[in-house]
């Protein structure tokens, strides 16, 4: 903050523009970007790349590098690996109040029972219609809402037609 209020540096729209070296590892990143991308047309797009795993391939070698060049203090990370506290964080635990969670039990056993339930029913049977199709959904899910239903049960539906996200493991 110091440096910038002292050099005017953020008043500057692009205070690097026409850096030389700014500009070359803009120009590097840009031919990585594009061949990282051929990858991935060469794959047969995007949805294909995800199907074989090759993303969350990508995703696990990259996280694995990550972590190897900090243990390895290759990438210096300040606080982490490099310039850390000797007397370790006291850190508080967050608790809540058990007395608010029975409350918005109550509050939610009150909503269910004073809700019109055959017009949940019947928007809930509306948007799993509508998911099933090419719809778009969020008309549907705010009626939903409007008429009490729970994100439980909103969900519920959405899952009966889409089922659940398994991560296929690729070794």
């Amino acid at each position: 903050q110091i440096i910038a209020h002292e050099s005017g540096v953020a008043d500057t729209v692009d205070p690097l523009g026409g850096s030389y070296s700014v500009e070359c590892l803009t120009r590097e990143i840009e031919a990585r970007v594009l061949d990282y991308l051929k990858t991935i047309d060469e794959l047969g797009g995007m949805l294909r790349a995800i199907e074989v795993g090759f993303v969350q391939r990508e995703i696990q070698e990259a996280a694995y590098r990550h972590q190897k060049e900090i243990e390895e203090r290759s990438r210096i990370v300040v606080g982490l690996n490099a310039f850390t506290d000797q007397e370790p964080a006291k850190v508080l635990v967050f608790q809540i109040d058990p007395d608010l969670e029975t409350g918005q039990r109550r509050r939610l056993t009150q909503v269910k029972e004073s809700r019109d339930q055959s017009r949940v029913e019947e928007v809930l049977k509306q948007l799993e219609g509508e998911a099933r199709g090419s719809e778009n959904l969020l008309p549907s899910i705010l009626k939903a809402v409007r008429a009490y239903a729970t994100i439980g049960e909103i969900c519920g539906g959405l899952r009966r037609v889409f089922g659940e996200h398994k991560e296929s493991v690729t070794i």
